[in-house]
């Protein structure tokens, strides 16, 4: 394999000015004729699937190519993006323990790199009190840590922890501790935003776990604004997000009271906010307290005690939950003790679907899937890495199965202890390192095909690609879509949902063969004893099934077996379907315009998760002063808590609800426990440090004895980097102008 020289990444070949053909009039020409082989994954196979995609529509103007993607499930490797920005497949705690200090304090300045760091302004809060640090450690303090009391929560005592510090850090550490908070805090102050992992501080390894305890209590307290965590004795200190954000909200001087006193956790204290008239505000108070802490506090609202009624002020009074306060515990050794133990770690698996890889997992640690908690679902037909937490599993229990789940394809590290399961939705994206091979030009394109890759590359990183759900959002069989369980899971229709999800494939295999058993007989017992031991959803179906009947309420029981993340799953999947659907009526109608009656997000900083709030219904004023670009424009995915666009697209959404018999659907399926409150989604979006490389790989072709000739054919090695909920897949589609 030859390489060819690494492709620039700027300089795109479009046409400025030049409307896209493609985003009003669906497919090119090029695009019509199906070829042969092109994917690895088959879908031209598939006549209803190809229906569905081939309809989907391109934004971008250029030509393309055509290519095999997935030969190998190390040609498309996906790599998730923490919250932090990090790759979850650089095995941080491990490097940490290998390089371990002797139990003298050892400390390592890292380099602050705050490239990643980006935080909006609340309330027009300057943070002018950042400003300014020095090395005594009384300068830090605010005016209310010199007082007897700290918010009526935190004591003296635990004022006095500050000195503790140079009675168990020794003066070089204390000194590079100081220095740490100081570059914090002027970083923070200078509103630097920066790309890379949090910046940390070690304070090396502390043998004695009554000083640990000590010292990460002294650390919080003198510093609120970092965050203290155990890494196997020792001691790592960070920068506090969560404070970050809540003096968006309230002034420095109350997030560090309010900081103080949750690391204090007095029994029977409480802590107050001050005084406040606005109660929007309030409201935003509330719902940062209790997202972030809502399982270690409550909070509440009450009129001050001399106040005008017309224009009352109102104070946030925060207490601990009765008996959590005694339980909540940050540092590693004494997550250990509590009852219920998290453990994190990062999941590598090869070629092989995420559930079947959760069910296994499940049977070699003794315990159920819904035990694992994850930020989003990853392709099977790939190498994966992604970030995971299991209930009631210690570090030691995971690490023992390391070996044996070898076997399967399966890989585990970065162990460790954590405080709480993980969510779905919490990473930042997704890295994609993806091999293109058997590259050839589009029919009758004559052009020269590097130039028409580069081309393609380039015009989608400078005008994006719509932003549609990917093909594995709606599974891969033929007869029946994950979208169509969730209808009629949003339908109440448990039984048939049931059947949907036990419909088998024209396939001759043990998995198709229990199938079609239980739909001709209704079985349960008996298809079990069919279906292979890796099914494990299915055979947990089957045995909810065996245990409550055939019943509409057996069929509920049976749902149950899933965990909540895989039942809303199916739902999600019909809402998706409305909304690749949407998108296209929306280009088909009115293209790249923003028109009157459109909805944009007014934020620059986008996730599928903000507020109606954020949402803005466009003006025929705006429509006429071209005041949003398409990129600004969103579609609400369906759910119970959204607002339409009012303009054609609007009446669609109406129309579509009432075809499929959901005109009255709440978006609640209370039997099932799930709430769908929807959300908005960007029609447009854009890869992000994006580069390539073609390669040539040649064929050798013996003609005659002595005598042969070589035949290169060329690949592509693409790496970018998507948000969290976009798909490579539609990515690479929109490049390539070919459905996969």
């Amino acid at each position: 394999m030859a390489g060819i020289p690494y492709l620039p990444s700027s300089g795109a070949p479009g046409r400025p000015g030049h409307r896209p053909r493609s985003a009003g009039c669906g497919r090119t020409p090029a695009c019509e004729s199906t070829g042969t082989g092109h994917c690895y994954l088959r879908m031209e196979e598939d006549t209803d699937f190809r229906i569905r995609f081939s309809s989907l529509r391109f934004i971008t103007d250029h030509v393309g190519f055509h290519g095999t993607i997935k030969s190998l499930p190390s040609d498309f490797v996906v790599i998730e993006i923490d919250e932090q920005g990090q790759l979850v497949n650089k095995a941080t705690n491990e490097l940490i323990s290998k390089i371990q200090p002797e139990p003298n304090n050892f400390a390592k300045k890292t380099k602050l790199d705050f490239q990643n760091l980006s935080f909006k302004e609340g309330r027009n809060q300057e943070f002018s009190t950042f400003t300014g640090c020095s090395d005594d450690d009384h300068n830090d303090q605010s005016p209310s840590e010199k007082e007897d009391t700290i918010s009526d929560g935190t004591s003296k005592s635990e004022e006095e922890k500050v000195h503790v510090l140079g009675n168990l850090l020794d003066e070089k550490t204390n000194e590079l501790l100081n220095h740490f908070a100081c570059d914090i805090k002027e970083k923070w102050n200078s509103k630097t935003e920066l790309i890379g992992s949090s910046p940390e501080f070690s304070l090396g390894r502390i043998l004695d776990k009554n000083q640990r305890a000590i010292l990460h209590s002294a650390i919080r307290q003198k510093f609120p604004f970092l965050i203290t965590v155990g890494r196997n004795s020792e001691i790592v200190v960070k920068p506090n997000l969560e404070f970050k954000e809540l003096c968006h909200l309230v002034s420095e001087e109350e997030a560090s009271d309010f900081f103080k006193y949750l690391d204090a956790k007095k029994e029977n204290s409480k802590f107050t906010f001050k005084p406040d008239t606005n109660k929007d505000h309030r409201k935003a108070v509330h719902h940062f307290i209790n997202k972030k802490f809502g399982n270690l506090v409550e909070t509440k609202s009450f009129p001050e005690l001399s106040y005008n009624a017309g224009n009352p002020n109102v104070v946030i009074t925060v207490r601990f939950r009765e008996k959590t306060h005694k339980h909540r515990k940050r540092s590693l050794f004494e997550c250990r003790d509590q009852k219920v133990i998290y453990t994190a770690f990062t999941l590598r698996k090869e070629n092989l679907e995420m559930f079947e890889a959760l069910g296994f997992l499940a049977i070699k640690l003794g315990v159920i899937p819904s035990d694992f908690s994850y930020a989003g679902l990853k392709d099977k037909k790939a190498i994966t890495y992604q970030a995971m937490v299991v209930r009631k599993v210690t570090p030691e229990r995971l690490k023992n199965i390391e070996k044996e789940i070898e076997k399967k394809r399966m890989n585990v590290f970065n162990i460790r202890s954590v405080d709480d399961s993980l969510r779905l939705g919490q990473l930042k994206g997704n890295h994609f390192d993806i091999i293109i091979r058997n590259l050839r030009s589009q029919i009758n394109d004559s052009a020269n095909l590097r130039e028409r890759i580069l081309e393609a590359i380039e015009n989608v990183k400078n005008k994006g690609f719509v932003n549609y759900y990917g093909p594995q959002r709606f599974g891969m069989g033929r007869k029946v879509h994950t979208d169509q369980i969730g209808l009629a899971l949003l339908k109440s229709k448990m039984v048939e949902a049931i059947k949907l999800f036990l419909t088998p494939e024209d396939l001759d295999d043990p998995v198709n063969r229990a199938k079609k058993y239980f739909l001709q007989t209704e079985d349960a017992k008996g298809t079990l004893s069919l279906m292979p031991e890796f099914k494990v959803r299915e055979r947990a179906l089957l045995e909810s099934l065996h245990r409550f009947g055939m019943t509409e309420e057996g069929c509920i029981q049976a749902w149950f077996s899933f965990p909540h993340s895989m039942r809303i799953f199916y739902v999600h999947a019909y809402s998706s379907k409305i909304w690749n659907e949407a998108v296209s009526y929306r280009l088909a109608t009115y293209g790249s315009r923003v028109v009157e009656g459109d909805l944009v997000c007014l934020d620059e900083d986008i996730d599928e998760h903000f507020p109606n709030s954020k949402v803005h219904l466009v003006t025929e004023e705006e429509e006429s002063a071209d005041t949003y670009a398409i990129h600004q424009v969103v579609l609400p995915v369906l759910g119970y808590n959204i607002q339409y666009p009012k303009n054609k697209v609007g009446q669609w959404y109406q129309e579509v609800l009432s075809r499929d018999g959901l005109q009255t659907c709440r978006f609640k399926v209370p039997t099932l426990k799930l709430n769908v409150p929807g959300c908005y989604r960007q029609i447009l979006k854009h890869p992000r440090n994006v580069s390539y490389q073609l390669m040539e790989e040649h064929d050798t072709d013996v003609k005659t004895e002595g005598s042969h000739i070589d035949e290169a054919t060329l690949s592509l090695l693409i790496s970018f980097d998507l948000d969290a909920s976009c798909y490579a897949t539609v990515c690479l589609r929109e490049i390539m102008k070919h459905d996969f």
